[in-house]
């Protein structure tokens, strides 16, 4: 049995390879890291894509939006130069080979991974409904399925994954912000519940000995990010925390 917590790589192993890119990714499970968390938009031909930002500014080192090009164009843009930049230390020349891949073709390269796949969906009121809907059509027929997480902020999305796929696993996300709108931390399960989320996961600063326990006693996995430091392993066993999102799953993994 894995010991507890799981370790998940925040869009790969990205303190030393451009994230969410698919050396990232081999990088976290080379590792040994138990899973990997990753971010999708839709491009203009409505293929999912791996990314976070909605525009190339940072890793692209160009200005389109995403929403307007196709996942072709895309997977032809490096996005892994400004990392060689950003951290000449961990520079890479195949780094700058890396470029925005599909969803498809991210669960196929890692097809023979074993460990979990935790998919965000970067969307919002305009277009979470047809984001939900290409990421369903495209795992719905994956042996990787019984171990994909889909999570977002936009909890509707949440609501449109389940419409659409109601056997797939599925996390509610929640920043610090939340408790803008909140009294009590408590309450972040009932909204998890509202909008068919099966898991919540978690800003680290939001994690509490309390909403632990309860997410514990109503059966609700909880997933915490974003961690680097050893620390939260021991915190994470006594509070029963099922998963930790890092950006160094070399590192947690020396001390779990």
């Amino acid at each position: 049995m894995t010991a507890a917590p799981l370790i998940i790589g925040h869009r790969g192993a990205s303190a030393h390879a451009p994230e969410n890119t698919i050396a990232a990714f081999r990088l976290a499970i080379e590792s040994g890291a138990d899973g990997i968390e990753f971010d999708v938009r839709c491009a203009a031909d409505g293929v999912p894509v791996v990314i976070h930002d909605a525009n190339l500014e940072r890793t692209g080192l160009r200005h389109d939006n995403i929403s307007d090009l196709t996942s072709k164009q895309l997977g032809k843009i490096d996005v892994g130069s400004w990392f060689n930049a950003k951290f000449p230390k961990k520079a890479s020349p195949a780094f700058a080979l890396e470029t925005v891949p599909t969803l498809a073709n991210t669960l196929k390269s890692f097809a023979g991974f074993e460990g979990l796949f935790y998919i965000e969906l970067k969307a919002d009121d305009r277009d979470f409904r047809d984001l939900a809907k290409a990421v369903c059509d495209e795992i719905r027929n994956s042996p990787l399925l019984p171990r994909i997480i889909v999570k977002s902020f936009k909890l509707a999305a949440i609501s449109e994954v389940r419409h659409h796929l109601p056997g797939v696993a599925t996390a509610a996300l929640f920043s610090p912000k939340i408790m803008d709108f909140l009294r009590r931390r408590k309450h972040i399960l009932a909204i998890a519940h509202e909008f068919g989320a099966s898991q919540i996961s978690l800003h680290k600063s939001l994690v509490t000995a309390g909403l632990a326990k309860r997410s514990s006693l109503l059966n609700i996995p909880v997933t915490v990010w974003t961690a680097d430091n050893p620390r939260w392993i021991k915190r994470c066993r006594k509070l029963g925390i099922r998963a930790l999102i890092t950006n160094d799953p070399a590192k947690l993994l020396e001390t779990r």
